[in-house]
């Protein structure tokens, strides 16, 4: 799995996401959970709708679609941004896709309106931690759960109440404790197939030829909607959907 770095707002969020680790009950989470990780799961009230218990899932990385063989998983990472998802919403709804939005925890946070509208139109959330550190996988434990956990509750806060169903490690920066973690809070590692190299901004025609190109290879792909002009993405994303489905693919989500 590529890494992604030099992200335009990654130098930003990353000291947001420091004062992060003071919030109220914050600290007492990480260490609550992180136990749990080594014994019985959480019994928050917690999963991806609001008031049903958390139902621990599989801690292997998923790549399969639920809609089988034919089928495409769109996954859209890094935002919410208020430019870019509006534009990204539009799209998928032109083209009557759903799709998985991978949230960083302090654009969610920023953006409540945002996660709301996502969830609104059907989209499934992940996690993708609080700040979007490549390299957590090189960090410890207590950093790994509170960029995990701290992430989830402000995603799903934002939401108003819908808790994100799966995790995806910033750059695949996995670990066997992050994703345990992760699966006993009811959200599924989630790795990629496809990446279309929409954050290089290669231009549209790149992108497309990408996805056209690396699609046999499995079925989740992957774009962004924040970190910079994402014009490109959307743009791809208007020719890419429409094709897929000429091709007799159809839009799912990861299996869970």
């Amino acid at each position: 799995m590529a890494r992604h770095g030099g992200r335009g707002w990654n130098s930003k969020v990353l000291g947001a996401a420091l004062g992060v680790t003071l919030l109220a009950a914050g600290a007492s989470v990480w260490t609550a959970q992180a136990d749990a990780v080594g014994g019985t799961s959480p019994k928050a009230n917690t999963s991806a709708t609001p008031g049903s218990a958390v139902k621990p899932v599989a801690v292997t990385i998923v790549h399969a679609s639920d809609k089988g063989a034919r089928g495409v998983n769109i996954t859209i990472d890094d935002g919410p941004d208020p430019v870019w998802t509006p534009q990204v919403l539009d799209v998928l709804r032109e083209f009557g896709v759903k799709a998985t939005f991978c949230m960083v925890g302090t654009q969610a946070q920023a953006h409540p309106d945002l996660v709301k509208q996502v969830v609104a139109a059907g989209h499934r959330l992940c996690d993708h931690s609080v700040s979007h550190d490549t390299t957590m996988d090189k960090k410890s434990e207590t950093y790994q759960s509170q960029q995990i956990l701290d992430a989830e509750r402000m995603i799903t806060q934002a939401s108003g109440g819908v808790r994100p169903m799966y995790y995806r490690a910033p750059g695949g920066a996995f670990t066997p404790y992050s994703r345990k973690l992760a699966a006993s809070r009811g959200m599924r590692p989630l790795g990629w197939n496809v990446d279309s190299k929409d954050f290089e901004r290669p231009g549209s025609d790149a992108i497309v030829a990408t996805v056209e190109r690396e699609l046999a290879g499995g079925p989740t792909v992957l774009f962004h909607d924040a970190g910079g002009d994402r014009s490109q993405t959307v743009e791809a994303l208007r020719r890419i959907l429409p094709w897929l489905k000429e091709q007799g693919y159809s839009f799912g989500f990861p299996v869970r």
